[in-house]
C-alpha cells in the first residue's frame, strides 16, 4: 500500500520514457530542454502545494506513500512535477509530429476569450474559495499573456491535445483523488474549492492541469530553440 502514489507515477511515466528512444521519435534527444522547462515551471507550483497543504485546503494520506516528506510534502508529491509534465509534453512532441495541426490558430482569438470570461465568472461566484480562486486567476493570467504578450500561436493546438490527454488524467488523478481506494491520497477541504467533481476529481484539478501543462510546454519550446540555435552556431563555427 505505501508504494501506491510512486507505482502510479512510475505507470504513468514508464510507456514514455520507453518509447522516447524510438528512433521515429527521438524524445531522448529533447530530455534536457524538458528538464529544464519542468523544472522551472515545478518551482512554482511547488511553491503553491506547499502553500496549500500548509493551509489544510489539502493534504495527504502517508499510508499510500513511502514515508519521506520535504516541506510538508510526499517524496512522490515532488516527483508528480516532472513524471506527469514529461507524459504530457511528450504526447505533445508525437501529436506534433505527426499531424500538422497549425491551422488551429485560427481559432486562438475564440478559445482565449471564451476560456478567460469562464474562469473570471467562476472566479467572482467563488472569491471565498482559495483553491478555484487562485487556480481560475493562474488560468487568466497564463493565457492573456501568452496571447496577448507572447503571441503564442499554438494555443488551441495545445489545447486540443490537452483534451486528448484527458482520457490519461482521469484514470491517474481518479486513483490519486480516492477512486478504487478505501480512501483517497490526495485529500481537499470542501471549503476550498467549488465542490464540483468528474467522478472523485476536483474540476479545480482538471485546470491547475491545463495551465501547468501550458506553461512547461512553452518553456519546453523556448529550451528547445535555443538548443537548436546553438548546435547551428557551433556547426557554423565548425
Amino acid at each position: 500500500m505505501q508504494y501506491t502514489y510512486a507505482l502510479i507515477l512510475f505507470f504513468t511515466v514508464i510507456v514514455c520514457f520507453v518509447a522516447s528512444f524510438d528512433k521515429r521519435l527521438r524524445f531522448d534527444r529533447e530530455f534536457v530542454p524538458f528538464f529544464k522547462a519542468s523544472g522551472l515551471v515545478a518551482v512554482f507550483f511547488i511553491a503553491w502545494d506547499i502553500w496549500f497543504t500548509s493551509r489544510g485546503v489539502w493534504w495527504f494520506d502517508t499510508k499510500y506513500t513511502i514515508g519521506l516528506v520535504i516541506a510538508g510534502l510526499p517524496l512522490e508529491e515532488w516527483l508528480f512535477f516532472i513524471s506527469i509534465p514529461f507524459s504530457c509534453i511528450f504526447t505533445y512532441f508525437c501529436i506534433d509530429k505527426f499531424f500538422k495541426l497549425e491551422s488551429l490558430s485560427a481559432f486562438n482569438n475564440i478559445l482565449v476569450f471564451v476560456s478567460t470570461i469562464i474562469c473570471a465568472v467562476i472566479a467572482l461566484r467563488y472569491v471565498d474559495r482559495i483553491y478555484t480562486l487562485v487556480t481560475a486567476l493562474v488560468t487568466i493570467f497564463t493565457l492573456l499573456i501568452f496571447h496577448f504578450v507572447l503571441r503564442v500561436q499554438w494555443i488551441t493546438q495545445a489545447s486540443l491535445v490537452f483534451t486528448l490527454l484527458m482520457l490519461g488524467f482521469l484514470p491517474v488523478n481518479g486513483i490519486l483523488t480516492g477512486t478504487g481506494l478505501e480512501s483517497p491520497i490526495v485529500n481537499y477541504n470542501p471549503k476550498d474549492f467549488m465542490g464540483f467533481r468528474i467522478l472523485t476529481i476536483p474540476v479545480e484539478d482538471a485546470v491547475y492541469g491545463y495551465s501547468q501543462f501550458l506553461l512547461v510546454l512553452y518553456f519546453f519550446k523556448e529550451f528547445q530553440n535555443r538548443s537548436d540555435s546553438n548546435s547551428s552556431h557551433k556547426v557554423e563555427a565548425v
